[in-house]
């Protein structure tokens, strides 16, 4: 069996940042606005009155403080309450290509590689800009890679389906190089009128290098010693928005193209099922959790987060352990595990084992359990 290597990893996140102070002046605003414009109705009951918002109720539901956005004037608008973002002719490299290749770039330096030495390239994340041609190609062609190309989407799990794939491409000798691309402008499938929501999000781009274990020539590589994906059917999250909208009839809401979710039922359901799946995989790679000296997992909440490393360590973690991103960039969806991995994995000695795990929409789950080799 291949030995197959993470032998480097790269981000990308946009310079506009949104602190929870300023997301909350222009969420309060928007209410202070909705519920003059609709004084009467909301009288007569035809609709319900909405609540501001605080910055202490956000950092204590989530763990967020700020997020990275591709756009700030347009969120914070509140006549848009979305990001503005240029359109660019089919000659331009469209935005996520643009963001993918700053991420790419940086992971292929770590690794020692040239994009040419890519044969294969996965655009993962949970939102592509456009329905085809693939991100992916597009990306592959703005690099010079060769081999082939395409987009994944397994909404916050992605990035780990793709690694999963790529390691299996490797293994069974489809490919000799991979890719692993997550580009996520998650404050465009945002609803920043929603109260319970309107916060969780913000923009990144995270990028993995994957070969064998023979043809790596970086420090530091993290062999994959197990990878397993998990998916089960939930409506709790979801995004109805797709080529179809202009089709339906009646026409749906905008609300309804947008991100939502039911995050009670969410946090219920998905920590145990993480939680034990990690766990199951830490023993079947014939470890105990005690060997696990980092979780870098789906930064999606902190107080989930935490609930899961507890469950599987049977104590709370620290931050040192279960590294934490979320206070800087909020939930990056598929991204989010990778930055994690990304900028808490240098300091580990060889030998050292982690595990890399994702959950969201689906409901998807993905875990990978990485050794440092040196």
């Amino acid at each position: 069996m291949t030995s197959v290597v993470i032998s480097g990893s790269g981000f990308f996140a946009p310079d506009s940042v949104i602190s929870n102070e300023e997301l909350v002046a222009s969420y309060n605003q928007h209410v202070e606005e909705f519920n003059n414009d609709n004084a009467a109705a909301i009288a007569a009951g035809e609709l319900t009155e909405k609540q501001p918002s605080s910055p202490e109720f956000i950092l204590k539901a989530s763990g967020i403080e700020r997020r990275h956005v591709v756009d700030k004037a347009g969120i914070l608008d509140t006549l848009r309450l979305q990001p503005e973002i240029e359109s660019r002719d089919d000659e331009q490299t469209g935005i996520q290509a643009e963001m993918a290749v700053a991420a790419a770039r940086e992971a292929l330096q770590k690794a020692g590689k040239q994009p040419e030495d890519v044969d294969m390239l996965l655009v993962a994340c949970s939102n592509m800009q456009r329905a085809y041609p693939a991100v992916a190609i597009e990306v592959q062609n703005a690099l010079g890679c060769g081999g082939y190309a395409y987009d994944l989407n397994v909404a916050c799990s992605s990035a780990t389906f793709g690694l999963q794939s790529a390691v299996a491409a490797i293994s069974t000798g489809q490919a000799k190089c991979a890719l692993v691309l997550s580009p996520e402008i998650c404050s465009a499938h945002l609803n920043f009128s929603n109260r319970d929501c309107h916060f969780i999000f913000g923009d990144a781009c995270t990028a993995m290098v994957i070969e064998p274990q023979a043809s790596c020539t970086a420090q530091g590589a993290w062999e994959v010693l197990d990878t397993k994906l998990f998916t089960q059917f939930s409506n709790n999250i979801r995004n109805n928005f797709g080529f179809l909208n202009s089709s339906e009839s009646p026409p749906r809401e905008k609300d309804d193209t947008l991100f939502k979710q039911n995050g009670r039922s969410v946090f219920k359901e998905v920590s145990p099922a993480v939680a034990q799946l990690v766990s199951e995989r830490i023993e079947a790679t014939g470890l105990k959790t005690d060997d696990i000296s980092r979780f870098w997992l789906h930064q999606a909440n902190i107080n989930m987060n935490n609930l899961i490393v507890k469950r599987i360590l049977g104590r709370e973690a620290t931050t040192e352990e279960a590294p934490v991103e979320l206070n800087e960039y909020a939930n990056t969806s598929s991204a989010g595990c990778v930055i994690a991995f990304h900028h808490h994995n240098d300091d580990l000695p060889p030998g050292s084992v982690g595990v890399m795990s994702s959950f969201g929409a689906g409901y998807s789950i993905g875990c990978a359990i990485l050794k440092r080799l040196s």
